[in-house]
């Protein structure tokens, strides 16, 4: 069964019930007031890396272009596998092995995989996915297009700004001659919209090979957000099925020898409806409901399906607990039968307190260049980064992509002045978690 699509949103939940969320706000704001304090010790930028990031800005936009000229939708499977040849021929040019593997589930499309050896100690693992969520065609109707500041383009944020962001990254790192690094690994999806349902678990196992990962989703544009940020949590996501079966009759004739299972799972969505109000750490909201059958037919069969956002570990456990024990307390319509079921999807991402150590090298790596950072705690989206910090034995940051927004909708857009500032974040950084 193949996941809504689902997707790293920048709206942040003001308001969280998560007992995590709130114990890693505090820290950042302990860690805040001590990083002020020491604001006059903000260092220079490293001239060589700045200078590297501002030549490959218009390599970089040309790549984009190429990119987002490629329809790769998440069942696109032509597109994808053009896709995967364009990052494949990118990462041999910066001395990468690289080795495709199918998507275990799904389209059928290739995973894109490159590692690199180093002489160093840590070993560090880079991720971003090649599809979009647009149907074959889009760009008749959505063009690849330059306006000021802007560039637009289906997919040029998600997430293919920050697929030309990182392989921009590597290709400095690899001119310059870094080698401070045990293993470097990079690994591109084909099916991040739709779940990740055939490389979530190799995503999950990889990274756990590793101690670092730098996810690459995109930021928030400056007309959403006042600046750019690092994501240090985004909700997991399930999905609540409930369904309902009654007993089929004339509605007309003989209505009550039927037994309508429409009216039960109205019945049963109703009441149950604000149970994930009482769990910290979860969301439940009926968003489908659909029946079977004739118009003249009392309902037979019906089924709802729920959105389920997951901020604590565990917390969908709790939901379906109480999910069960309520619709076993009683139902309206006699003789029916009732069911449902929780099934987890994308696991949620908590960077805890080392992505929060990491998140903060990040943002005094950004005031070298005079810009500011921000951290955004959680957001109701979901994102890739849940599959490689499942375990917690990887240091993982999210959104290191370029900002921009649209993702998902009409217009989608990046904004130009990003692109330098991020490839100088993404290369100081890789090269301080070598020196760590």
């Amino acid at each position: 069964m193949l996941w809504p699509a689902i997707h790293y949103e920048t709206r942040t939940i003001m308001t969280m019930r998560s007992s995590t969320f709130f114990s890693l706000r505090s820290v950042a704001l302990a860690c805040g007031l001590a990083l002020g304090a020491a604001g006059a010790a903000q260092a220079a930028p490293d001239a060589k890396l700045l200078a590297a990031a501002e030549k490959a800005q218009p390599a970089v936009i040309d790549n984009l272009k190429e990119m987002v000229l490629i329809e790769s939708g998440s069942l696109n499977v032509d597109g994808l596998m053009k896709m995967a040849d364009v990052v494949e021929g990118r990462l041999k040019a910066a001395g990468f092995k690289t080795e495709r593997r199918k998507a275990s589930a799904g389209a059928g499309a290739d995973i894109v995989i490159g590692t690199l050896k180093g002489t160093g100690k840590r070993k560090i693992m880079l991720q971003g996915h090649m599809d979009t969520v647009y149907a074959p065609g889009i760009l008749n109707s959505q063009p690849y297009k330059v306006d000021g500041n802007r560039i637009y383009g289906p997919g040029i944020a998600d997430d293919k700004g920050g697929l030309a962001v990182m392989m921009a990254s590597l290709k400095i790192l690899a001119d310059a001659g870094w080698r401070d690094y045990d293993t470097l690994t990079v690994l591109m999806n084909p099916d991040e919209e739709v779940g990740s349902v055939g490389s979530g678990e190799l995503i999950a196992t990889t990274a756990d090979l590793h101690d670092t990962v730098l996810s690459f989703e995109p930021t928030a544009a400056k007309s959403v957000a006042k600046g750019e940020s690092l994501l240090l949590g985004a909700a997991g996501i399930a999905q609540a099925t409930m369904e309902v079966k009654g007993r089929a009759a004339h509605a007309g004739a003989a209505p009550e020898l039927g037994r309508n299972a429409l009216y039960e799972l109205s019945y049963q969505m109703l009441q149950t409806k604000d149970l994930a109000k009482d769990i910290p750490g979860v969301t439940l909201n009926w968003t489908v409901a659909r029946a079977t059958g004739p118009i003249n037919q009392i309902t037979e069969k019906a089924q709802a399906l729920g959105d389920i956002r997951i901020t604590q570990p565990g917390a969908e456990k709790k939901l379906n607990e109480v999910l069960q024990a309520k619709i076993a307390s009683g139902k309206l319509i006699p003789d029916t039968e009732t069911t449902v079921k929780v099934e987890v999807g994308r696991p949620a991402f908590i960077a805890g307190a080392k992505g929060l150590a990491l998140a903060q090298k990040a943002q005094a790596i950004y005031k070298e260049i005079d810009r500011e950072l921000a951290l955004t705690p959680m957001t109701g989206g979901g994102t890739d980064a849940g599959y490689a910090g499942r375990s917690g034995k990887a240091t993982v940051v999210e959104s290191f992509g370029l900002a921009g927004f649209g993702y998902h909708a009409r217009d989608e857009y990046i904004e130009v002045d990003s692109i330098v500032p991020r490839i100088y974040l993404v290369t100081r950084l890789l090269t301080e978690i070598g020196k760590n």
